[in-house]
């Protein structure tokens, strides 16, 4: 049987899935302790094979968000996700996601709208209700 075009992902959407899973899989390699720093988008581009300005533009265009911008998203995802263990102190969660503690509590706050440990605090309330 003959795949008709449209089952056949274009190479744009191809660019967009694979820099998603290599975003996700980079993350879970830091949370995991099998890698020691965070990526940037030229070291994604380099996995890909192609140029970073080549993904910047295809990324922009698919989605009409940065490459930066999904990869801040997905960063953020998983810092909720570790503050969501309040056995595990903010300081670390910004250590395994390579950020100087100080630092994360301003990025965080800036894309969160709260600081960590407000997160934390508005995690704990809504569990106790």
């Amino acid at each position: 049987m003959i795949q008709s075009n449209t089952d056949i992902p274009k190479r744009p959407e191809q660019i967009k899935e694979q820099y998603c899973l290599l975003i996700d899989r980079h993350l879970n390699d830091l949370v995991n302790g099998l890698a020691e720093e965070m990526f940037e988008i030229e070291d994604f581009a380099r996995l890909m094979f192609i140029h970073p300005t080549h993904l910047s533009n295809t990324i922009k265009t698919i989605t009409g968000t940065s490459p930066c911008g999904i990869y801040q998203v997905k960063i953020l995802e998983v810092a909720k996700k570790l503050l969501s263990d309040s056995s595990l102190p903010v300081r670390d969660t910004a250590l395994l996601l390579t950020f100087e503690p100080s630092q994360f509590t301003k990025w965080f706050k800036r894309l969160a709208g709260c600081t960590p440990q407000q997160y934390r605090k508005q995690l704990k309330l809504n569990t106790d209700k």
